[in-house]
């Protein structure tokens, strides 16, 4: 009987990366485990061909070898590793739970982890964030240890192989059809020992560092934007890649400006006599003070828009714009004098409302007739 394709075995494509075969593995290993299925040959029989497949797939040599040749390119009988018959249950069992007991792919020993990624917090003025700037970080972190270049042992040493896993990394406990495999308890599924360890970071291949690193911040950022400088994180153990720093933006506000994306916003006070005659106005910008022309009539809250007064995207190079609110200033701590011309212009406005004061009008017509409404 033909070998079905071990993609087709698995359910993935022949583009599936590790992760999702191993995955796919998982589910169909528990799915048919002779332990959730006694008795069941045909359970058994798909039990080992998952197996099989997955053992294939996972193996880069095997697996360019299937994929050029099919089967034929991991027949044990053509020369190629193959997969044996007598598939071991109690191993499948740690591949799947390997990750929960601490152990592995099997019998292989534990990699040195790579480094930690690191974050660092930093605040920038608005003025900073638009413009960009380079800033020299301080950053702590665990670096390779100089004395013994990250490996643990003294100088002119070197690590030995575990006598408890024989440099495994991992041993393996039974109890009939079940092995659970475990990270050793001496060496931690390193699969060596360090019998003399370096006296600077006492084994550990690391010792805690400050490091200054010069960043350069683009025009553009906003709160929320993280900076990945690759490799800058902490050392990895015993020679393992280093981690990734990322430095996390925040912008403080501002005295005047409030910013939306790549726009600005300010509010302008403006006098009576400036917003019923009309005139100009100094607007302040991130680039300095501009001259906004004010119409006759100017009701307080009215909203201008200088263009390409705003910010400079990040990502592109469109330019965001300047929104000024103006905002009408009722005059305070007037003089007798000053209050008696008030009254005098607001007397020459009694009886002719609705030309002045159109919005007030309606208001107090739709007031009116509110009332009338509630009353009938």
């Amino acid at each position: 009987m033909s070998k079905r394709d071990y993609y087709e075995v698995l359910g993935v494509g022949r583009d599936a990366s590790e992760r999702e075969i191993k995955k796919a593995y998982k589910r169909l290993a528990m799915k048919f485990h002779p332990d959730r299925n006694p008795g069941d040959k045909a359970a058994e029989a798909s039990f080992k061909e998952v197996k099989e497949a997955y053992e294939i797939l996972t193996d880069s040599d095997k697996k360019a070898a299937y994929d050029q040749f099919g089967h034929a390119g991991v027949d044990p009988n053509r020369g190629g590793g193959g997969f044996g018959g007598n598939a071991d249950f109690g191993d499948v069992f740690g591949d799947v739970f390997g990750d929960i007991f601490g152990g592995g792919r099997r019998g292989g020993q534990r990699q040195a982890a790579r480094g930690s990624d690191l974050r660092y917090n930093l605040e920038l003025s608005l003025e900073e964030a638009v413009r960009g700037l380079t800033k020299e970080l301080r950053i702590p972190t665990l670096a390779a240890c100089d004395a013994c270049d990250g490996s643990g042992a003294k100088k002119g040493s070197s690590p030995t192989t575990c006598g408890t896993c024989h440099g495994q990394g991992q041993v393996q406990m039974r109890q009939g059809f079940f092995a659970v495999q475990q990270a050793c308890p001496t060496c931690h599924g390193r699969g060596k020992i360090i019998k003399d360890p370096c006296n600077k970071c006492h084994g550990e291949g690391r010792v805690e560092k400050s490091k200054t690193l010069s960043v350069k911040i683009p025009a553009g950022v906003d709160t929320g934007d993280r900076i990945r400088l690759s490799g800058e994180g902490e050392a990895g153990e015993f020679g393992a890649p280093p981690g990734d720093l990322y430095v996390q933006v925040t912008v403080r506000e501002h005295a005047i400006f409030v910013r939306d994306g790549n726009n600005l916003y300010c509010e302008v006070p403006i006098s009576f006599s400036t917003a019923a005659l009309g005139g100009e106005i100094e607007v302040p910008t991130l680039d300095g003070k501009v001259n906004l022309k004010i119409p006759s009539e100017t009701q307080t809250g009215r909203m201008f828009r200088l263009r390409g007064k705003g910010v400079k995207s990040v990502r592109s190079h469109a330019v965001g714009d300047l929104l000024c609110k103006v905002v009408m200033e009722t005059p305070v701590n007037l003089s007798d004098k000053q209050k008696e011309l008030l009254r005098e212009f607001d007397n020459t406005l009694t009886g002719s409302s609705k030309k002045h004061s159109p919005k007030a009008e309606g208001f107090f017509d739709g007031v009116k007739k509110f009332f009338q409404d509630l009353n009938s």
